[in-house]
């Protein structure tokens, strides 16, 4: 199977694991409406699996698709572009992080804080325009935990991919292309 096809398949079930960690596991947060998920540990893993393009893609398609299913329409647009702002982030850190193992796995941390940044900062700003600065202050919290959440799981996960040869291959070229 050739590189872009591989590729392209990661992509493609790197998608599907965002939107169903997303959706599988829903902690509501009270008095927002939203939920707290796993699914940003697949967008963080997205950008450094990926690269940075890819990588927008696939978690900006898969988490949108989350809010899809989940009927949280008006979120559509506003999640693809957070979603994927924060694999971009991620796979510009390790892309250009990731000399050692030690400073990828710093990168993915990294990436993890990236995410908490773009997704409680990129909702905030959203949610003001949406409903109200004190609707969006609300939604700040529970950002945070989610993206703290992601950086954990990710940060554990990271290490248990990479070691899968197919899942090296396209990170390390992913990364050559910087």
């Amino acid at each position: 199977m050739n590189s872009n096809l591989k590729k392209i398949v990661m992509a493609a079930l790197l998608a599907a694991f965002a939107c169903v960690a997303t959706m599988s596991i829903r902690i509501p947060t009270p008095g927002t409406g939203g939920y707290i998920h796993p699914g940003d540990a697949i967008v963080i893993l997205s950008g450094v699996i990926l690269g940075p393009s890819w990588g927008l893609l696939a978690a900006g398609i898969g988490s949108a698709m989350a809010d899809l299913m989940g009927g949280y329409f008006i979120y559509v647009p506003i999640t693809f572009v957070i979603k994927g702002a924060v694999a971009l982030a991620a796979g510009v850190i390790y892309r250009h992080m990731g000399k050692t193992a030690r400073s990828r796995y710093t990168a993915v941390v990294l990436g993890g804080i990236a995410d908490m940044v773009l997704v409680a900062g990129g909702y905030f700003l959203c949610e003001c325009v949406l409903y109200s600065p004190a609707a969006a202050v609300a939604s700040v919290p529970a950002n945070l935990i989610q993206g703290i959440g992601g950086l954990v799981i990710g940060a554990v996960l990271y290490p248990v991919l990479i070691a899968i040869p197919d899942i090296r291959r396209i990170a390390q070229e992913a990364k050559a292309q910087a």
